[in-house]
């Protein structure tokens, strides 16, 4: 699941504010006390057991802590209420964490590559190292596929990205830890180059995501739109509406995980001002309840049908 998948189902309820909240703090807090004992056992242990690798592990899970706190202070700030500076509400706080948690994750993953190259150029000083690096890189590859699944559970829950992308954070500690594994079980084997290489195939993939994640957030920063088929649902939900003739100019953006919607809707021009205004609320009404819809934009085009043009007198040039 990535960043966007959300896109991929149209039909979504939206979820309480607070329900959203309430339950990033809770899993951010439960990956806060994975992470800090995670990162002092695999860096005390990586430099007892002169193991790179590990200590490359313990690393990265150390930047979750700070990745944690980042989520914990977007989530706060998210749920602010509209002002008069920000209109639409505070919601980007949640994309302005994830490109953080992004740039977070391409410098540590950069310098674990740099810092595992530069032992590869001094093969003679990597030392062989103690078995107790292994069960540890194999405990915490457990606690964080375990955290991993928890996270992204609650994530999905509430439809959150920012929640996501701090999730696969949790999961490419996973895949560091197993990629760790195999280069202490290397180096114990009798191939100690193995360890540093570990290290550094560990900084690329944590430098990659952190790209992938960067890259997403600053488009949604850029009023990215949702995908086609959502924006296909929420137009379809509109020429539902009772009264709706038509839809055209349908337009989106992200703000946060929400979206803002700009839509034309087409009405018989025989109705009165009042009754265009009442079908409109009820089609933002209908799009804000079966779509992760902030708010709905309209404009009504007036619409005449040719069965009725010679009726009314207006089939006339």
């Amino acid at each position: 699941m990535t960043r966007n998948e959300f896109d991929n189902n149209p039909q979504d309820t939206q979820h309480n504010s607070a329900e959203r909240a309430a339950a990033a703090a809770r899993s951010t807090w439960v990956s806060v006390g994975v992470n800090l004992m995670l990162s002092v056992a695999q860096i005390v242990t990586g430099v007892l057991s002169k193991s790179q690798g590990l200590i490359a592990d313990g690393i990265h899970s150390l930047s979750d802590l700070v990745a944690d706190f980042v989520v914990l202070f977007a989530n706060h700030h998210s749920q602010k209420d509209a002002d008069e500076d920000h209109p639409y509400g505070h919601q980007r706080f949640e994309t302005a964490a994830s490109l953080i948690l992004g740039g977070l994750l391409l410098a540590v993953g950069v310098g674990m590559l740099l810092s595992a190259v530069g032992k590869l150029k001094n093969p003679e000083s990597i030392a062989t190292v103690h078995i107790t690096a292994l069960w540890v890189a194999m405990g915490a590859l457990t606690a964080k596929e375990l955290l991993f699944r928890y996270m992204l559970a609650v994530a999905k829950r509430v439809k959150s990205s920012m929640l996501v992308a701090n999730a696969w954070h949790a999961r490419s500690d996973a895949a560091s830890s197993l990629v760790v594994g195999v280069g202490i079980i290397g180096n114990l084997a009798g191939y100690p180059i193995l360890d540093p290489i570990a290290a550094a195939i560990v900084g690329f993939m944590v430098a990659k995501m952190g790209w992938s994640f960067g890259w997403d957030a600053m488009h949604d920063l850029m009023d990215r739109a949702v995908d086609e088929a959502e924006v296909q649902a929420i137009r379809q939900t509109i020429q539902d509406t009772p009264g709706v003739s038509g839809v055209h100019d349908v337009r989106t953006r992200k703000m946060g995980d929400m979206i803002v919607v700009d839509a034309h809707l087409e009405m018989l021009a025989t109705l009165t001002v009042e009754q265009a205004h009442d079908i409109t609320v009820a089609a933002q009404q209908r799009v804000m309840q079966h779509h992760r819809v902030l708010h709905l934009l309209t404009h009504v085009d007036p619409y005449r049908r040719p069965d009725l043009d010679h009726v009314l007198g207006t089939d006339q040039p």
